[in-house]
């Protein structure tokens, strides 16, 4: 049962923040939490036809009164307000109509279009007058004001109808499901978002959520391989066990991946953040605060309602056969290094009795699936259940173990917007927000904030970029380099010069970039670096082979070498064709004095390539292109790191997102997305069922020519001259 009544209550959708403060004469908590997401949807799309140029605060308010929406117009480019540059706009609705509609409304299922809600109402409650003009002010003021005011009239609101001892809190607010409030939304607002997800619809329409599974099914393919799926940084879900005071309010709520997090990451930031950060010392829990992955396939298939990661997957396998008792999802606590994954979680001792258990069960050896950061992981468990100091399984163990690893989108050089985050808590996603956006994240969690949020997590520093100079260039060259660019990707991060800044004197290089970071970093983040991961490149069979008793080289796949399985095969699966970060130009901080970070991205230089301070290259969106395809085209094929001559299998996925869809269709190559992706989880079938022989090499982009670039050479052959 819902409670009747909620405070003060802040819905985010799209950026827009719906203040929502309502008395105890609503009748249901779902009509008023309708109330403030309509009105946020509502001046959502009425402002995509008007051209908005600032923020806007929602107010519903009292029942019977109308909310009242206080919106900032652009009128200039839009005909029916011709000659009329600036102008304020309030738009009214009634508040009883809403509950109204919500009373009288059909209970049937969306889907079925004779509903009321498929139809726009007659008489529309809303209303738009022009109430006063402005003069033209600078940008800049004209912001301010309408921010200055927006917020006191908005504090004023709420203080002035909201009574404490009339409301009472709403804990559910947090698994808040959107099902439950599309039963009470009016007809209005579902035709708007029905006109505006249009696209998404269609996708939908022409991608069956069960399609390729089902025509798998009747081409006669069915459940072979027991089938372990490790995923990516971020991807999964992390919950609260604590019992402290700090931790009970979240006791089993997921504080990553969920709704949740959404809410206290609002209302409740330093304590949000206490319970994200792991311990600077330790590395581990900080007191009274416990952290774990939430485990199962719920830990991995939505991240928040309505944004699947691996749901299309877990589908797919399930119209083949699949179900918990022959498929399994290894999650893990992502923000741990991975020495430490097995100190406090027993995380690869446990995936170790996993698969045993899976392939004695079934009589069959298991087929593992990564995807982004889990390639890593599963690199790293392939040393481990081999050593004598981990899981003490032999040289054979994965031989006898497991038939095939379907590497997904695997980063397994790392990823340059990795080094960024940690440096400076910045990334393109952050510098190419516009400067509003920009003002609001930075009073929210400033860079200094992520940049600690980040270093307080090292998990996420095994994703640093691998290989050093020879992979990435060098300050005159590098191998992705195209023809007439009049720069080299190899100079990771360029400085320009300014009065009065403190920039290095000299652009750096992949190498530099790293002991720039060590250097102006806290002792305790490079002791975790330093003892947990390495970076190099071994060029001899017998540094590999002293390699695989470094727990610190297991990581790297330029230092250490494949299991020894030469019945073991290993697909590569990777989009391309997407642009992704490459390189960066910094600048000092504005005010040196407020920040502890010594640069900062210079978001104000956009040239060619660079945008908004970003240097663009080849890749997937997130991971670059050499980082994905090296080692699966080339690297993988010199002796010392395959000895045992696994078989590897490449296929490139071309990025072809469909123009309106806001995941990218059935044919995107994007990081994440790919996992949806149609041709993807035909192959991933393919495997499963035992026919993964049917599948061929197919490369698209120029991989090949930039792996023969790289200073990494067979140990047989002779390097080739050096280039720049």
């Amino acid at each position: 049962m819902w409670p009747a009544r909620i405070d003060v209550t802040f819905i985010a959708i799209d950026g827009l923040l719906a203040c929502c403060s309502v008395p105890s004469d609503l009748p249901t908590g779902h009509v008023a939490v309708a109330v403030a997401t309509y009105t946020a949807l509502k001046l959502w799309t009425f402002l995509l036809h008007l051209h908005w140029t600032a923020c806007s605060e929602v107010f519903p308010l009292a029942s019977g009164l109308p909310a009242t929406l206080l919106v900032p117009l652009n009128l200039s480019d839009n005909p029916d307000f011709s000659g009329q540059s600036q102008a304020i706009a309030i738009v009214t609705m009634s508040a009883s109509t809403l509950r109204r509609r919500a009373v009288l409304a059909d209970p049937q299922t969306e889907s079925e279009s004779s509903t009321p809600r498929d139809e726009s109402p007659d008489k529309s409650e809303k209303h738009v007058h022009v109430v006063q003009h402005l003069k033209p002010k600078t940008r800049k003021r004209r912001n301010t004001a309408i921010f200055l005011l927006g917020s006191l009239f908005g504090i004023i609101a709420a203080g002035f109808f909201a009574k404490s001892n009339d409301l009472i809190d709403f804990p559910e607010l947090g698994e808040l499901s959107m099902d439950s409030l599309f039963d009470v939304l009016p007809a209005g607002l579902v035709k708007d978002m029905r006109d505006l997800v249009q696209g998404e619809r269609e996708f939908v329409d022409s991608y069956d959520a069960f399609s390729v599974g089902l025509q798998a099914r009747a081409e006669g393919l069915h459940a072979h391989h027991p089938m372990i799926m490790v995923p990516g940084v971020i991807s999964t879900g992390l919950e609260s066990w604590g019992t402290t005071n700090v931790s009970r309010p979240y006791f089993r709520k997921r504080l990553w991946g969920s709704w949740s997090m959404m809410r206290a990451l609002v209302l409740d930031k330093e304590n949000w953040k206490r319970h994200l950060m792991l311990d600077q010392e330790t590395g581990l829990d900080p007191p009274h605060i416990k952290l774990r992955a939430a485990q199962g396939f719920d830990a991995t298939d939505f991240f928040i309602t309505g944004y699947w990661i691996w749901n299309k997957i877990f589908e797919n396998l399930a119209s083949i056969g699949y179900d918990p008792t022959n498929s399994f999802t290894a999650a893990y606590d992502w923000r741990l290094a991975y020495p430490n994954l097995e100190t406090r979680d027993q995380y690869f001792t446990r995936l170790k009795s996993y698969i045993e258990t899976a392939h004695e069960f079934s009589g069959k050896k298991a087929v593992l699936v990564s995807h982004s950061m889990g390639g890593q992981v599963l690199f790293y468990f392939f040393h481990w259940v081999a050593s004598e100091t981990g899981g003490r399984g032999g040289d054979d163990w994965v031989e006898r173990h497991v038939e095939a690893w379907i590497n997904v989108s695997g980063c397994m050089l790392g990823a340059v917007k990795d080094l960024t985050a940690v440096l400076s808590g910045e990334m393109r996603d952050t510098a190419q927000l516009n400067a509003f956006a920009v003002y609001g994240l930075e009073k929210f969690l400033s860079k200094d904030e992520r940049a600690q949020l980040f270093r307080a997590m090292p998990g996420i520093s095994s994703m640093l970029p691998i290989g050093g100079d020879a992979v990435w260039g060098n300050s005159t060259w590098a191998p992705d380099d195209q023809p007439g660019q009049d720069f080299s990707f190899g100079s990771l991060l360029n400085f320009r010069s300014g009065m009065n800044w403190t920039t290095p004197d000299r652009n750096l290089t992949v190498e530099s970039a790293m002991e720039y970071l060590y250097n102006t970093t806290e002792e305790w983040y490079q002791k975790h670096i330093k003892t947990s991961y390495s970076h190099g490149i071994a060029h001899t069979e017998a540094e590999v082979e002293a390699n695989e008793k470094d727990p610190r080289k297991w990581i790297n796949p330029l230092e250490t070498r494949l299991p020894l399985a030469p019945s073991m095969k290993i697909y590569c699966f990777y989009g391309v064709g997407k642009a992704t970060e490459r390189g960066y130009y910094y600048r000092s901080p504005e005010m040196p004095s407020l920040t502890n970070l010594n640069i900062t991205i210079d978001t104000a230089f956009t040239q060619g390539q660079v945008d908004h301070g970003v240097v663009m290259g080849e890749g997937d969106g997130t991971v670059n292109l050499i980082s994905t395809g090296y080692m699966c085209n080339r690297g993988w094929n010199y002796k010392r790191y395959n000895p045992a001559g696994s078989k590897v299998t490449v296929v490139e996925m071309e990025h072809e997102p469909e123009r309106f869809n806001p995941r990218g269709g059935p044919k995107t190559a994007d990081h994440v997305d790919i996992l949806g992706r149609q041709h993807l989880n035909e192959l991933i079938l393919r495997i499963a069922a035992g026919k993964g022989n049917t599948i061929s090499d197919y490369v698209v982009s120029n991989i090949l020519e930039y792996a023969d670039k790289v200073k990494v050479y067979d140990e047989d052959k002779q390097p080739e001259e050096e280039e720049g």
